[in-house]
Formats: structure tokens, C-alpha cells, sequence
């Protein structure tokens, strides 16, 4: 069964870890995890730290180099991600839709999906 990569994309500068959430968010969040995972889909999520805590390493002419975050000249980063298997990239985007709906509809929030080479 195919497996698939939801990268959930952040604007860092307007949703920063200080934004308040709804009051029913992390029970609306909580009942969709524990429908997916029930339903033999969800194999990890998680939530990613902030960039200023991240670090870029880059491969180029033949030499590594380092940059510490944040990454300002980025608007979006990727702020989590689910590993999926589904039995196909419909119900894969069908998971991720529902992902997405269930955050407050003044946020922009997106997903990237990408299935997994060779699964």
C-alpha cells in the first residue's frame, strides 16, 4: 500500500507558537488523529520546532556549509508533517483536507502531499 508525505506549510511570521488556538481545536485535532489512526493510516506526525531552531546544511561546490535559523528570507516553512498509507492519493488527500479543515478559518495553513518513491 503506497504510503505518502503530508508537509504541512506555515506562514512562520504570522503564525507564530504564540497565536491562540480555539478552545475546541485540540479536541477536534485529538478525535480526527484517533479516527485516522484507527483506521490503519497514520504511521507518525508530528509538529516541527520554529526555524530559529533549525539549521540548513547545504552541499555545494564540493564543500558543506552551515546557516543557523530563522530562515527570514522564507514565508513559508514547512511546520509539521504526517506519514500516511492509504490505498491511494485519493484518500490521502481526502486525510489531508480534513487535516487542513479543521483549523480556524482566519489561518492559512497548507499541505504539501508527496507519495513515498517505491511504496
Amino acid at each position: 500500500m503506497p504510503r505518502f508525505l503530508s508537509m504541512i506549510r506555515i506562514d512562520e511570521q504570522n503564525l507564530t507558537p504564540d497565536t491562540p488556538f480555539p478552545a475546541d481545536f485540540n479536541d477536534r485535532m485529538g478525535a480526527l488523529m484517533e479516527e485516522i489512526t484507527k483506521a490503519g493510516v497514520m504511521l507518525d506526525t508530528a509538529g516541527l520546532l520554529p526555524t530559529s531552531e533549525g539549521t540548513r546544511v547545504t552541499w555545494s561546490g564540493g564543500k558543506l556549509s552551515y546557516t543557523d535559523g530563522p530562515f527570514t528570507e522564507t514565508k513559508e516553512v514547512v511546520g509539521g508533517y504526517a506519514l500516511m498509507q492509504c490505498k491511494d492519493k485519493d484518500e490521502a488527500l481526502e486525510w489531508t483536507k480534513r487535516f487542513l479543515e479543521i483549523h480556524p478559518e482566519n489561518w492559512t495553513v497548507g499541505a504539501e502531499l508527496r507519495q513515498l518513491d517505491g511504496s
